[in-house]
């Protein structure tokens, strides 16, 4: 379930926490408190079709993940500035929420995570009956790049237990973008699987999962070396990576 703190915070901003596959809001509880008791109004989103394991996914698409981010984004009070944070997944979700109001945010934040290019999908290998896709082994996830550093055996545990299944639409669909005013947003890239060297040397070569980032007009490079989940492994670093990056 979404949670969004009672407390609207002392510093005016209001910090959108979206997670990536398989995951919820309960994600980022660690990162979460810690950001409200710096005084950030702090949602942390639970995306459609991951509430539960009993979700019915079969409908769900890239869209509906952009409106509920959307959505979230435009209720935050005028008052507000409003940062958004995107892990994995999720980067190409906020991204083309920045393309639908990029008037309504301060900066967008991206954790082990990036934009991607209009028409990109990111898993464009997908058969059309694939409804959704399940958390892999933990040896198929690092196969992919996906390290799992920084996790000790209960924290897998938990996230083994706790994982739902992703909807495969959203992941699917490819992710279509009009508005050059999201190049504007200011922009922060937390890089915890690669360093920021690496990334910016993708960046800048055209490679697919980080030519977008060359586009955009002010980006920021953090490293936070630890694997692709940091709200896990280093939990209260990343939450002061987010805190500085949403005080810019």
């Amino acid at each position: 379930m979404t949670r969004t703190s009672e407390v609207h915070g002392s510093t005016g901003t209001h910090i959108i926490l979206t997670p990536g596959f398989w995951l919820g809001a309960w994600a980022w509880e660690a990162v979460e408190s810690d950001l409200t008791r710096q005084g950030h109004h702090v949602t942390a989103v639970t995306l459609p079709g991951l509430d539960s394991a009993g979700s019915d996914r079969t409908g769900v698409r890239l869209n509906d993940h952009v409106a509920a981010i959307t959505e979230a984004i435009t209720n935050t009070p005028s008052s507000e500035r409003v940062v958004l944070v995107a892990h994995s997944g999720a980067g190409p979700v906020a991204y083309a929420a920045s393309d639908r109001v990029p008037d309504r945010l301060a900066r967008i934040v991206y954790v082990d995570s990036g934009p991607v290019q209009s028409g990109t999908a990111l898993r464009d290998d997908l058969d059309p009956a694939v409804a959704e896709i399940p958390l892999p082994s933990w040896s198929e996830l690092e196969a992919e790049g996906s390290s799992l550093d920084g996790l000790d055996d209960d924290t897998l545990d938990t996230f083994r237990n706790r994982a739902v299944p992703m909807p495969a639409g959203p992941a699917r669909d490819t992710v279509e973008l009009t508005d050059s005013r999201r190049l504007d947003v200011p922009t922060t890239v937390i890089c915890t699987s690669f360093p920021s060297e690496v990334i910016q040397q993708m960046a800048a070569a055209g490679h697919p999962m980080a030519a977008e980032l060359a586009q955009i007009a002010k980006v920021d490079y953090v490293d936070l070396p630890t694997g692709h989940w940091p709200m896990w492994s280093r939990p209260a670093d990343l939450a002061t990576a987010i805190d500085a990056a949403a005080r810019v």
